[in-house]
């Protein structure tokens, strides 16, 4: 199993998250290790090593729509792209970890931009 982390309460939201699955089908599904915290209408760029499979999806760039508090759409068909895995524990591919990064939102709503939960270092509030 993978040992990378992600910080499920970092003080800076919406945050980088990995990914668990990402489905072939359109849209195509994507499921976080754990609750990401995310909203609708944020805009993630995937990040998908090479030796996560589906490297049509690496670096893509779109607004998700939220199903759960670990599973969102992301608007690409996906449904004749190699197929996602995270790769075994044999050596060199087990600290080798797909991640979601958020990369900005649809200026209409901005929801996340004041969602940061604690004030950063350094500042008196």
């Amino acid at each position: 199993m993978p040992r990378c982390y992600a910080n499920p309460n970092p003080i800076y939201q919406p945050a980088m998250r990995l990914i668990a699955s990402i489905s072939n089908s359109n849209p195509a599904i994507v499921v976080t290790t754990f609750a990401n915290q995310y909203q609708n209408l944020l805009i993630v760029r995937l990040d998908i090593p090479i030796a996560c499979g589906m490297q049509q999806m690496n670096g893509l760039i779109g607004e998700i729509t939220i199903i759960d508090d670990v599973t969102f759409s992301f608007p690409v068909d996906s449904t004749l792209f190699s197929p996602f895995s995270i790769p075994g524990s044999p050596q060199p591919y087990q600290n080798i970890c797909a991640q979601v990064v958020p990369v900005g939102e649809d200026n209409s709503t901005l929801q996340n931009s004041t969602f940061n939960i604690l004030p950063g270092p350094g500042s008196n509030g």
